[in-house]
């Protein structure tokens, strides 16, 4: 099963209506029972690592905190010679034939629900 995914950088968002959107989504998914999930988030047009991108990662690290999540692996860190994309790929075996699969795309974030 591919991965769902929550595009937010669609209408280049503030930063505010982004962490909206990946909040309602993310929520969705999860009553849907959707366990795999790719957001794309870009890494910011400063070329310097957008707001959105920081603020998606930091609201994940609350999520695992508080057990809403089982995992979940930067695209910098996606591919096999990286830990936590191993991991990933342990926990969700289908995210292995995603496009981004070991391309260390820093505009995506993967999670296991």
């Amino acid at each position: 099963m591919a991965a769902s995914i929550i595009n937010l950088e669609s209408g280049m968002p503030k930063t505010e209506a982004a962490m909206m959107r990946l909040k309602l989504e993310l929520a969705t998914l999860r009553r849907c029972g959707i366990r795999s999930i790719k957001i794309i988030h870009g890494y910011g047009s400063t070329g310097s690592g957008g707001s959105i991108r920081i603020a998606t990662r930091n609201y994940l690290h609350d999520q695992l905190r508080q057990g809403r999540i089982r995992a979940f692996c930067p695209g910098e860190q996606f591919g096999p010679f990286e830990a936590n994309g191993r991991k990933a790929i342990q926990l969700m075996p289908s995210f292995r034939t995603d496009p981004d699969w070991g391309r260390q795309n820093e505009g995506i974030t993967i999670v296991v629900v």
